[in-house]
């Protein structure tokens, strides 16, 4: 169990699906309605407090600080979509009453986009669009703000060992592998990358398209305790899951059409269903959804009425979910009842 701090995986999934099921989603709750789970939470509106004057960009990016209550949230800055011209941080820490306790990273991005706090407390995000020889990177910081590492080359789209396009999110593994969901939809890529600790790459998987291990959109990443991979394919309506080499293992869509993915330390899951509608997935209302890794059964469910917005969630060790807001731009936690 590698951390007591920050986790995005939990107890592994406890049945692999066999050849017959595979690509069938063996918990797929068939005939189950998506949306008559319990919400047993409350909105905690205006808990975290920005500095006067300053609003909320697109919140694209929310992890939960090694100590399991302080959050970082990754915004756009005051924006719906561009931090290229602006002197605002994107990069802030809130501490567990709400409080802005850190935030960096001023004039260093254009597109902000996926979050992850390592073991370690260090903070990877992704930039992902070309603009001023900036972009298409993911970068590793300090937890105090120090630029520790860049990978990709910036300013330059591509598809090859050492570029990204359109970079989406990013995770660490306890031996330090980093894993990249690279892509965002249009010309952008559709796999995910695996690299070293030091950057080095090792291998990529996935194309665009929606068979198995094929992705439209891999939006977002996380990890159960077993080391499984899961990734939000969202253009495809499903969460696929992953050996560490690439393998498939298993589809779902009972959660929805995902944009953001978190596992706690409680083997529970969480899914940002931003773009479900009756034309596009439908069935499925928009909102966040709540289950157990190892059934992957969904037990509650945070609706929200605000179309093409909540993309980002976590959730602190006290179980209070954090939802990041793109086209609304907004940062929003939810508690429970």
């Amino acid at each position: 169990m590698w951390h007591a701090y920050r986790i995005r995986y939990a107890l592994g999934l406890a049945i692999v699906a066999t050849m017959g099921m595979q690509g069938q989603g063996s918990f797929a709750q068939t005939g189950a309605d998506p949306n008559a789970a319990p919400n047993p939470y409350h909105l905690d509106e205006g808990w975290a407090k920005l500095p006067q004057g300053r609003k909320w960009g697109a919140a694209i990016g929310v992890d939960i600080d090694r100590d399991g209550k302080s959050v970082w949230v990754f915004d756009r800055c005051g924006t719906a979509d561009d931090c290229s011209g602006s002197n605002l941080a994107p990069i802030q820490k809130f501490d567990a009453f709400g409080k802005l306790v850190t935030s960096f990273g001023a004039g260093m991005f254009n597109y902000p986009h996926g979050m992850f706090v390592d073991r370690e407390d260090n903070i990877w995000v992704c930039d992902g669009r070309t603009k001023n020889g900036k972009g298409q990177t993911v970068m590793k910081f300090s937890p105090e703000g120090k630029l520790l590492m860049t990978l990709g080359k910036p300013g330059v789209a591509g598809d090859g060992p050492d570029t990204f396009n359109g970079p989406s999110d990013v995770l660490v593994v306890p031996n330090g592998d980093i894993f990249v969901a690279d892509g965002h939809g249009g010309e952008t890529n559709a796999r995910i990358v695996k690299l070293t600790k030091e950057g080095k790459f090792i291998k990529a998987w996935g194309k665009k398209g929606s068979g198995l291990g094929e992705f439209d959109t891999p939006h977002g990443l996380a990890m159960d305790a077993a080391g499984r991979l899961f990734v939000a394919d969202r253009g495809n309506s499903r969460i696929q899951i992953f050996d560490q080499n690439g393998k498939f293992l298993e589809e779902w869509r009972q959660f929805g059409r995902p944009s953001g993915i978190f596992i706690d330390k409680k083997n529970i899951i969480y899914v940002s269903d931003s773009t479900s509608t009756d034309k596009t997935n439908p069935g499925f209302q928009q909102g966040i959804r709540i289950g157990k890794v190892k059934d992957g059964k969904v037990t509650e469910f945070i609706p929200w009425s605000e179309t093409n917005t909540l993309e980002a969630v976590a959730a602190d060790d006290q179980g209070n979910v954090y939802g990041g807001f793109t086209n609304t731009m907004n940062f929003r936690r939810f508690a429970k009842k």
